[in-house]
This record gives structure tokens, C-alpha cells and sequence, in this order.
């Protein structure tokens, strides 16, 4: 472990580190931000609290792609070991959570923010994470106090939030699975006993039956970070829900009698083999299971003091693809999956793959979500992830950018109005490169001179951006009830020349929305959250605004006139060149 310890020393001496962060307090929380959730530099500053009225809380990360408020306590020792106190920390800061009016009052300005943010995310039923986060290791007694406020929080009816105690072993083995975190496969050796394994042949398929001990599931690659289950048709739906409570209730109870009670772990591998006590997986994939061992991993400090309990897996040696895929469905078809679980093997979308890999014979529609694509054989410009095609019909069809963050909504409430089988190629096509043509300034140099605030908000802010381009064409065409045909439009920016200048006219725009209304709110004396001004329909209004008004102040720039004569013949359309938004509210 003095490795991870020796790396981290070092990393918080960078210039970065040093120049950004005032004590190695915060570097130390800076670098697991950056390291273990992999986030830029600009969201990193964006998400440290810590510092005189922090209400012991020194970092809130809220994951918007699995639906999780991550409330981060760090602690950054030379020491082995250490005691109760940042425990009792993270215990007040669970306190506070429960009542945030009180908490927001006292609280510095930047938790403030964060705190206005957490309270939407919990309307959305998000998770909570405690995380305690330290480079030591916690003495007996202070373990203990973690065992029993992690049974507090699971027995917590109104709130839904786990602890996870990411000490000196973790944080190593957090790193590493970071590193490898693009790694399409798992690879881990089970310890089995002999007389709880059997080994079969299911018609030349390999086969594999085991109770393996639940200490044994928690050690699991790939759990935490969902990359075990790529091949599942859903990810972790987190403890709040009654079948995961049913299960932590039986591993906190009855241990003992979890294979009995439970259906069993279904995975699926490349290469499985038993050699004495050892079954070892090559390319491990948890097909149907997600709930249980997610649970169990929740449970972890309950699941290491118990005795004799176990769970059935299935492991079956599988090297068809197809195959792989059926065992996927079938299993998972046997209980409760909701209709975006499956979505990619919906009739709409299995149209429009076809209909778009045969427009474009050098492209390829990614259904499956960890599909990786051999780059080598495709063309990268004609490649189109079906979760990323979501977000943008909804932003530029739907014309609600404040949507494009939520998978949940997009694959489960609105799907069916927003995904047409008969939606043409050139249309996904003209979609994808407009929203390459944005993403590709929202970089580190920062072309656009954004708000540092709205470049932390990089992982939806940019949907509002293309929707502002939509804007433009509405607004000049004076159609601003409808929508453009984004193949239309992608194709007049072109032969104008205007793609560059439209993209940064409607960047411009989302920028002088977001600080108009920053300031707005602020003279008001209220509290301006960036992340929920973004997710707010407010948001639209003032973009729609700041287009009209940058669209009327070129005229008063040197050349003004001849700039606005050109937008304006270049972006002018038909009127069969516009439809009627589609509904997603």
C-alpha cells in the first residue's frame, strides 16, 4: 500500500494541485475526484465544499448518469491507523442532509450551491453515497462505530444513502480498477470448495455450478463501477428499492440461509477453469445478478463478519456473441426488468440501426451499452452510440436540453415519442456531427471563454448549446414554434460556411444566458445553482432571449450589416423544412 500512498504524495506536490488547492487536505480530495471518478479539472474545483463552513463535508459529486449524490469526507494521514473522528464526521454530515434548510443556513457559499443541487437530485429519487475516504486504516473500535452506522443508514425508511470506507486497501484497488476502467473484460480467480462445485458439459457448452461464499463476491472486480455487468441489460437500481431491501435484510439476518432463499448469479466467460480449489474466469461478465451483488458489495461490513453464507453462480464458457446476448435476455426476461432495460433490442431502434449501417456501409449503430467498436474497420464520423442519439433528439426535436441528462427519462418515459423506426439516417447523421462540432470546444483551452461554472457542466451543458443552434434557424426564419430539420440545417451551414460561426454565436448565447440569469438571481439575494438552472425549463427561455439579442447587436459591429445579411440568407429555409416539436413534457 505505501505505493498508492507514495503516488498520491507525489501527485498533490504538481504544479496543479499546489496552485489550485491551498492545503493537501483538499489535493488529497482533488486527486480522488480526478483519479477514482474521473473527472476533469473544472468539475474537480466545482465539486470540493471543504474550508471554513463546510459542515464537514469537503466534497459533493452528483453523478447524473447513475443517479448517485456522492457526500466525500476525506482524510489525508501519515499514519497506519486512525480513530472514530472522521467517521463521526461523515455521521454529522448525514444529519445535516436529512434536515438541508438548517444545513444551508450555516453552510459556506460554495456548499451552499451544492446544497440547492442536492435537494433537486433527491426529488429525483437519487441515491446518497457517503464516502469516507482516507489513507489509513481504521482502528477497532472506530470499525465498529462503521459497522453501526452503516446498519443506521440502511434502516434510514426516508433516505435513501449507503456508507462505502474507502481506506488505504481500497483506495488501491480503486485506483487500479481506475486504470483499467476502459478494459472491455474482468478476470478473477474464485476459492471454491470442492464439495460445494460441480463441473458439466451442456451439449459442447462448458458449465460451471458453485456456492461460492459471499466474502468471496465482495472481492469481485467491477462491481462499484458497473463495468462486471456490461453485458447485463441494467445496471444497479441502488438499496432504496423493496427487492435490494429484502436482500440486504437477509445478508444483515440470515446469512446463512442466503443460497436457499436466493435464485442465484448468472455469468458468463470466455475461458473457465478448476484446478483444486481455484475457478478461475477469463473475460467475466455478471449477465443476470447486478442487484444481488451490488447489494451484497452495499453490504460489505455485514458480509465480511458473517458465517457460512453463500450464493449459487452459473458460470458457463460462452464464445458466441449471440449466445452471450440471449442468456443476457432470457435471464433477465424471468423477473421485473422495466421496458428501457432492454431497449436496445427494441423494434425502433433495430430499424434505425439497419436503416443508418446501410446509408452508411463504413459506419456502425451501437445498440449495447460497453460495445466496444474496432475503430480499424469503421469510419469514426459515421459511428452513432444509441444512448448519445437520445440525448440529442430530445435536446433538438423535443427541444428540451434540460432532459438530455437523464437516461432514465429519455429510454423509459419518453422513449416512445422521441425514437421513430422511420427516422431517417441523414438525419441521426446531420445530429452527430452538430453535436461534434460543439463538443469539440468544450475543451481544457476553452475557445469559447465559458463561464468556469458552465464548463464544469460538461456532460449535459453542451445539449443546450446545439439546442441554441436550433434557436438561430427558428429565429430567422421566424418559425419559433417549430423545429428544423437538422439534416437541412447541418447542410446550409455547410455550403455557407457558417458551421464554425454558428456554433460559437450559439455558444455565446448559453454563455450570456447562464450569466445573465447567475446574476439576476444573485442581485435577488437568492442562491444561483448552475446545475439547476441547467436542468430548468427557465434555462430554454433565457437562451431563446440571448439568441435574439446577439442576433440584434451585430449590427452595431464594424461590418455588422454585411455578418447579419449573410446569417440570414444562410440560414434561410422553407417552411416544409420545419415540423411541430415533439412532445416530452
Amino acid at each position: 500500500m505505501e505505493d498508492i500512498k507514495l503516488k498520491i504524495n507525489e501527485a498533490i506536490t504538481e504544479d496543479y494541485y499546489r496552485n489550485n488547492y491551498p492545503n493537501d487536505g483538499q489535493r488529497f480530495v482533488a486527486w480522488y475526484l480526478r483519479n477514482i471518478h474521473n473527472l476533469d479539472i473544472v468539475e474537480t474545483k466545482e465539486c470540493i465544499t471543504d474550508g471554513a463552513g463546510d459542515k464537514q463535508i469537503d466534497a459533493v459529486y452528483i453523478d447524473n448518469q447513475d443517479s448517485i449524490i456522492y457526500i466525500i469526507q476525506g482524510k489525508f494521514y501519515s499514519g497506519e491507523t486512525v480513530d472514530a473522528e472522521p467517521l463521526r464526521e461523515v455521521l454529522a454530515s448525514w444529519l445535516q442532509i436529512k434536515d438541508l434548510q438548517s444545513l444551508q443556513e450555516n453552510a459556506n457559499d460554495k456548499l451552499k450551491v451544492k446544497i440547492n443541487e442536492i435537494a433537486q437530485a433527491i426529488e429525483d429519487d437519487y441515491s446518497i453515497c457517503f464516502e469516507l475516504v482516507t489513507t489509513s486504516t481504521l482502528t477497532e473500535s472506530a470499525y465498529n462505530d462503521f459497522i453501526t452506522f452503516q446498519k443506521l443508514l440502511n434502516e434510514d425508511e426516508n433516505l435513501s444513502a449507503n456508507i462505502y470506507l474507502v481506506d488505504k486497501e481500497t483506495l488501491q484497488f480503486k485506483y487500479d480498477e481506475a486504470l483499467n476502467r476502459n478494459r472491455p473484460y474482468i478476470n478473477f480467480d474464485f476459492h471454491v470448495d470442492n464439495d460445494k462445485c460441480i463441473e458439466i458439459d451442456l451439449d459442447g457448452t462448458k458449465a460451471i455450478i458453485a456456492a461460492i461464499p459471499l466474502k468471496e463476491c465482495i472481492q469481485i472486480p467491477g462491481i462499484h463501477d458497473g463495468s462486471l455487468f456490461r453485458k447485463n441489460v441494467r445496471q444497479s437500481l441502488g438499496t432504496s428499492n423493496k427487492v435490494n431491501k429484502g436482500i440486504a435484510k437477509t445478508l444483515k439476518n440470515n446469512p446463512q440461509d442466503f443460497f436457499l432463499l436466493h435464485n442465484g448469479i448468472t455469468a458468463i466467460c470466455s475461458k473457465i477453469t478448476l484446478e483444486g480449489d481455484t475457478l478461475s474466469t477469463k473475460e467475466l461478465n455478471v449477465v443476470n445478478g447486478c442487484q444481488s451483488l451490488s447489494t451484497i458489495y452495499s453490504c460489505s461490513e455485514s458480509v465480511k463478519n458473517s458465517e457460512g453464507g453463500y450464493i449459487m453462480f452459473r458460470f458457463y464458457e460462452i464464445d458466441n456473441p449471440e449466445k452471450a446476448d440471449n442468456i443476457s435476455i432470457s435471464t433477465n426476461s424471468q423477473s421485473a426488468v422495466k421496458a428501457r432495460d432492454l431497449r436496445s433490442n427494441d423494434k425502433a431502434v433495430l430499424s434505425m440501426k439497419k436503416a443508418y449501417e446501410q446509408k452508411y456501409p463504413d459506419g456502425y449503430f451501437i445498440t449495447k451499452r460497453g460495445e466496444v467498436v474496432n475503430t480499424a474497420k469503421y469510419n469514426t464520423n459515421h459511428i452513432i452510440n444509441l444512448t448519445d442519439l437520445g440525448k440529442l433528439l430530445i435536446a433538438w426535436h423535443s427541444q428540451r436540453p434540460t432532459i438530455s441528462y437523464s437516461e432514465t427519462k429519455i429510454f423509459d418515459k419518453y422513449f416512445n415519442q422521441i425514437f421513430y423506426k422511420d427516422y431517417s439516417p441523414e438525419k441521426m447523421q446531420a445530429l452527430n456531427e452538430l453535436y461534434k462540432a460543439v463538443i469539440e470546444k468544450w475543451n481544457s483551452d476553452n475557445p469559447m471563454n465559458l463561464n468556469p461554472s458552465l464548463l464544469a457542466m460538461k456532460s449535459y451543458a453542451p445539449y443546450h448549446q446545439l439546442y441554441a443552434i436550433s434557436v438561430y434557424f427558428c429565429e430567422i426564419n421566424r418559425m419559433p414554434e417549430s423545429v428544423p430539420n437538422p439534416a437541412k440545417a447541418l447542410e446550409l451551414l455547410k455550403e455557407n460556411d457558417l458551421l464554425d460561426q454558428i456554433v460559437e454565436m450559439a455558444g455565446n448565447s448559453l454563455n450570456m444566458a447562464f450569466e445573465s440569469a447567475s446574476a439576476e438571481t444573485t442581485d435577488s439575494g437568492k442562491i444561483f445553482s448552475s446545475v439547476n438552472w441547467i436542468k430548468a425549463k427557465a434555462s430554454l427561455k433565457n437562451i431563446r432571449e440571448s439568441v435574439r439579442n446577439q442576433m440584434g447587436a451585430i449590427k452595431f459591429i464594424e461590418g455588422g450589416n454585411e455578418i447579419l445579411q449573410k446569417i440570414n440568407q444562410g440560414l434561410k429555409m422553407e417552411t416544409t423544412d420545419f415540423e411541430s416539436r415533439w412532445t416530452a413534457d
